[in-house]
């Protein structure tokens, strides 16, 4: 059962004697070199001395119980194997195991062999997170913050921000408009993390029933409400050392405010209908497309609570911030489409479809973006370059400057002055764009007095 190459050294504690005494004989038997202890004090003493490579524990044991041994075993050696034994082996407490840190548990009475298929089963899983965290360590060095791509110097700077908060335990308030990939970074900054061989647990505040969110937030019991049948585990205990992303957080009612702000003071929260405290080791990472510091000023959002939340406030820029990123960006949904269709082979972006797609303002984002990308990918089949022409309407006719020799003339003809208009309209916003809103420099970008083009603008607002 032990390891070929190393003998793994056993913790085996149980106030029974006799039951303890065979069960570490059989151990000893499979290849395990077997420490034993009959309390949890004496648990204790053998967990200073020793650095054990496996713990197997009953829950109730005298003096200090199973709970606190597993929860100093862990505490002290976080990559240490913990099984549990117990008379009950109810959901609730499976679920309670699972939640202290134990990688399994087993039912007394039990066959000899249900132990070591346990111990074999957390020995494979814990091998195997191991490799996992290895190679993801790999990635992180070689190519900095996974998931998020960008060159441009306002990413690059986010970048060197989301590493620097990725090691510390401090909570995040990450704001964005809507596709900009909050989630997303919330995920990088805890892949990068210390927690990142534990759980990230997302929730969407806004997509949840306010008369359910609280549940499925702190958990509930059986019968706290109509239609709790049984209890449920909610996702701040799921994230129990690790991650809790918050999407949305600015639609939480001031009730829920009120308690997510004790367990980021307290670290701790009670299920819906229980007076048991449970205790919650977790990072908050929270993030909203609203200005929670205007919902502060307006009375719609908790001043102590937006504080607790804004401890490292981090801003992911808007597409149309980046324009330079876009046909990486572009390329690289392309290059997924193109993994899901290998026969079609490798399909890439022309420069005028690099363009237009650079042109245009992206209100949706990343999201819209990938979309677009998507769509404009099922839509051409067999094609392995894609044009302007491939895109839709929306993205061409505002990302291509007008070529006369492609204007079609229909029956009923055409307003020209209208198409002048937006001709002008799309060349000034680009250029104001360009110069980041200077009208001096714009009006030199396009040869013009800077009077001329105030004036221009005012006549374009009218129209439009």
């Amino acid at each position: 059962m032990a390891s070929d190459n190393q003998t793994q050294h056993l913790l085996l504690v149980d106030d029974e004697a006799g039951f303890r005494e065979a069960i570490a004989e059989r151990l000893h038997d499979s290849g395990f070199a077997v420490t034993q202890a009959g309390t949890g004090e004496e648990a204790r003493d053998r967990l200073d001395q020793f650095a054990f490579d496996v713990i197997v524990t009953d829950l109730r044991l005298p003096g200090i119980d199973g709970r606190a041994v597993l929860d100093d075993a862990l505490g002290r050696y976080p990559d240490i194997i913990a099984i549990v034994i117990t008379g009950f082996g109810t959901v609730r407490e499976a679920v309670e195991i699972t939640r202290l840190g134990a990688e399994g548990f087993i039912t007394k009475p039990f066959q000899f062999e249900e132990l070591l298929h346990e111990i074999s089963t957390a020995t494979e899983k814990r091998r195997l997170k191991a490799e996992n965290a290895y190679l993801r360590a790999q990635l992180h060095d070689r190519f900095g913050i996974e998931g998020i791509i960008g060159r441009t110097k306002v990413m690059q700077e986010l970048f060197d921000l989301l590493r620097t908060v990725a090691a510390t335990a401090s909570t995040v308030l990450i704001t964005g408009e809507t596709g900009t990939g909050k989630e997303l970074a919330a995920r990088a900054i805890h892949d990068a993390s210390p927690r990142r061989a534990q759980r990230f647990v997302a929730i969407n505040c806004s997509a949840i029933p306010e008369t359910l969110l609280e549940a499925e937030l702190f958990g509930h019991v059986r019968g706290a409400f109509t239609g709790a049948v049984a209890n449920r585990v909610g996702r701040i205990e799921q994230a129990h050392r690790g991650t809790l992303f918050l999407d949305e957080v600015g639609t939480m009612s001031p009730a829920l405010q009120a308690k997510l702000l004790r367990v980021l003071q307290a670290r701790e929260f009670e299920r819906v209908g229980d007076s048991h405290t449970i205790r919650a080791d977790v990072r908050v990472i929270a993030a909203t497309n609203s200005d929670l510091k205007k919902m502060v000023e307006d009375g719609a959002f908790r001043e102590d609570l937006y504080y607790r939340l804004n401890v490292i406030p981090v801003r992911l820029p808007p597409l149309r911030e980046r324009r330079a990123d876009i046909p990486l960006l572009g390329q690289h949904f392309l290059e997924q489409f193109s993994r899901q269709t290998p026969e079609r082979g490798r399909v890439t972006l022309s420069q005028d479809a690099q363009q237009a797609l650079m042109a245009f303002d992206w209100p949706g984002n990343v999201r819209q973006l990938e979309n677009v990308i998507e769509r404009t990918f099922a839509l051409s089949p067999g094609r392995t370059q894609l044009t302007g022409i491939d895109l839709p309407d929306e993205i061409r006719d505002t990302g291509t400057l007008l070529d006369p020799a492609e204007v079609v003339f229909p029956d009923h003809g055409i307003e020209m002055d209208r198409l002048v208009n937006d001709f002008e309209h799309t060349l000034i916003r680009r250029a104001l764009e360009r110069t980041g809103g200077n009208k001096r420099l714009a009006a030199d970008l396009l040869h013009v007095k800077r009077t001329t083009l105030i004036e221009k603008l005012k006549r374009l607002e009218r129209v439009n």
